[in-house]
């Protein structure tokens, strides 16, 4: 969106907000499959952005969910639980029941205790449900190639559960292709592995790239789809030995997502021009940011184009020196009443800053597209009703 479109926006919304671009988010999609080809699955981690499951594009194959509050996500917007891969390294006894009886499609399973709940709670509904097997990256995440290799030796004994592959993750923001290469031939290797120890086929792989994204580069969109160039001919080949899905959360959604937060304050202190805002680093989050040194596309709303631009640290509400969200910014006759507008924040801003503490409300949340306009899907959230005695 440019400011023009935003502009408008804010009349609508009541800062501080978020605002996530559903067109964006699908054309971002669109763009990974053209470079993956029709051969390739995608999936959609929710973990990045849940209020983009409202409007999931098509093109998605799966959707992974890691937590019970997830698949409540799911369950509110009528997504299709056949879509879904139930993941996470914390599955107790009642989430996997719940995501069975869900009618989810998948299954992981990061370690034996995984593989005995999901395999009891089929076995008592009378069912068999694809299982993917985590294998390690060397974390805490997942299980050794040896466990693995037991698991699926042992296949025969899991009445409830059919192994049908492999999920692999091991990191985010991986910018050199060599790098993602280098894993997709070790899970090839490995998938050879078992079908000449345990004459076993590997049908499906699961894999979560980690592609990096730009948030501070003005060439960020090129930057990025250079990078899926880079992977795209390693990705075709293992989708042409596999049942290949890639996995991203991040990728798909950081371009298509923008925070809007106020002006509340300006003054100069020994010599440095401070704007204050309404939001702060407990709402806005950008990966590889420290103490504002970075700045991203900020786009100003109420811009006096007649002054002469000034460099401005910007910092939010919170009582930590730590709250600067960028240093040396500049801006044309920032003022309070402003509205300043923080792009590529699609991704895990809504969901992973420290976002109660000061007891600070939860921002607005909006979805816009030219088909449906804008429409607010969370009002802002109070963070300090507690229980009365």
């Amino acid at each position: 969106m440019n400011i023009g479109q935003i502009t408008s926006l804010t009349e609508q919304l009541h800062a501080p907000a978020y605002v996530f671009n559903t067109d964006e988010f699908e054309a971002r999609a669109a763009l990974v499959k053209r470079y993956f080809g029709e051969k390739t699955g995608l999936c959609f981690s929710i973990k990045a952005n849940p209020f983009l499951l409202r409007d999931i594009p098509a093109v998605f194959d799966k959707i992974e969910v890691c937590s019970p509050g997830e698949l409540t996500v799911c369950e509110r917007v009528g997504a299709d639980m056949k879509r879904v891969i139930f993941s996470g390294v914390n599955k107790g006894k009642a989430d996997v029941e719940r995501a069975m009886d869900d009618g989810v499609g998948t299954f992981t399973a990061e370690s034996a205790l995984h593989i005995k709940l999901i395999n009891d709670a089929a076995k008592a509904r009378g069912i068999r449900v694809p299982l993917l097997v985590r294998l390690t990256a060397g974390s805490q995440f997942g299980m050794d190639e040896d466990d693995v290799l037991s698991v699926i030796r042992d296949r025969d004994c899991y009445e409830g559960v059919e192994i049908v592959g492999l999920h692999y993750f091991s990191g985010t923001q991986k910018k050199k292709p060599k790098i993602i290469e280098k894993e997709l031939t070790y899970i090839d290797g490995f998938c050879t592995r078992v079908k000449d120890e345990l004459n076993f086929e590997i049908d499906r792989v699961e894999y979560g790239t980690g592609l990096a994204v730009d948030y501070f580069a003005d060439d960020a969109d090129a930057l990025e789809e250079e990078r899926l160039s880079g992977i795209s001919g390693k990705i075709r080949e293992i989708a042409g030995k596999y049942s290949l899905t890639v996995e991203m959360g991040r990728f798909f959604a950081a371009p298509c997502g923008y925070y809007l937060t106020g002006v509340v304050d300006v003054k100069t202190n020994k010599g440095i021009n401070y704007a204050i805002l309404d939001g702060g680093l407990h709402q806005l989050k950008y990966d590889g940011q420290l103490q504002g040194m970075q700045i991203p596309r900020i786009l100003h709303i109420g811009a006096d184009e007649t002054e002469e631009k000034q460099k401005w640290t910007l910092c939010g509400s919170l009582c930590t020196t730590a709250d600067v969200i960028a240093r040396d910014a500049e801006f044309a006759g920032l003022s309070t009443g402003d509205v300043l507008v923080f792009c590529r924040v699609g991704a895990y801003s809504v969901m992973e800053g420290m976002s109660i503490f000061l007891s600070r409300d939860l921002p607005q949340v909006a979805l816009y597209s030219e088909k449906n306009g804008l429409r607010i899907v969370r009002e802002p959230f109070d963070t300090d009703v507690f229980n009365t005695p």
